[in-house]
């Protein structure tokens, strides 16, 4: 994937090597995915994103966050919810309602499994 030099400028904190982004887990490309889109759609520049992301880890790390980076794509996510609720592309409740659906889904899936979503909450 070639990332957009201005975002790499601004977010140097992001795990890469030498063919770009390195995700641990699924999700965490996904959430990575979910931020490139969001920009892409004009939701909000690199610079507010960056300051966002910035603002994010410090908080976590005033909380305790030991900032080894295995929380990154943590960060990342919360920063992503946060951005979204305060530009107006969705509200907490809306979130809630998803994460929701998504947790009883994944209760219900047997293990192996791919978790389904059958009732989207946001659709209507």
């Amino acid at each position: 994937m070639t990332l957009p030099s201005d975002m790499l400028k601004l977010i140097p904190a992001l795990p890469c090597d030498v063919e770009g982004p390195v995700f641990r887990e699924p999700w965490e490309a996904q959430a990575f995915a979910l931020a490139v889109d969001a920009h892409a759609k004009g939701l909000f520049t690199w610079s507010e994103w960056a300051a966002a992301l910035s603002a994010q880890i410090k908080a976590a790390q005033l909380a305790g966050d030991p900032d080894t980076g295995e929380t990154y794509y943590q960060h990342w996510l919360a920063t992503l919810e946060g951005l979204t609720v305060s530009k107006g592309a969705t509200s907490l409740d809306q979130l809630k309602q998803v994460q929701s659906a998504w947790d009883r889904a994944a209760r219900a899936t047997p293990h192996g499994q791919p978790i389904v979503l059958e009732n989207d909450p946001l659709a209507s």
